[in-house]
């Protein structure tokens, strides 16, 4: 079975920073992209960042680019989250969530693709307090 286990979240001030984990399992790493999406509070979810782990690259929303970077570790079968300069707008639970990502497809349509998935970790709480 496809599991995907997101932790690392906290409470942190602005500008500060936190790095999220999810450990996953029960699929070939390489195979499949990893993104992080987050909900804040009375809003939809969003995309975030997300790696195509065959290749190691990668896609950020506006939103995020330059402050968060998303990494893996494929020894570990693990994608990482490091968030920088955290404002309170970031404030949100933030998941992971896997998808099998064909060949043909770039780092550009990763978010996209992977949004769609069914596979999907528990959420994680980042909370920036002002």
């Amino acid at each position: 079975d496809v599991q995907l286990q997101a932790s690392g979240g906290g409470l942190v001030q602005a500008g500060g920073s936190l790095r999220l984990s999810c450990a996953a399992s029960g699929f070939t790493f390489d195979d499949y992209a990893i993104g992080w999406f987050r909900q804040a509070p009375g809003k939809n979810g969003k995309g975030v960042a997300c790696i195509v782990n065959r290749d190691g690259s990668t896609s950020y929303a506006d939103s995020v680019k330059g402050r968060f970077t998303i990494s893996s570790d494929s020894a570990k079968n693990t994608v990482y989250l490091q968030m920088n300069s955290l404002k309170p707008e970031d404030t949100a639970v933030y998941h992971c969530a896997a998808e099998k990502f064909p060949t043909v497809f770039t780092s550009a349509q990763c978010i996209g693709a992977v949004k769609g998935s069914d596979y999907w970790g528990q959420g994680t709480l980042v909370t920036v307090s002002s």
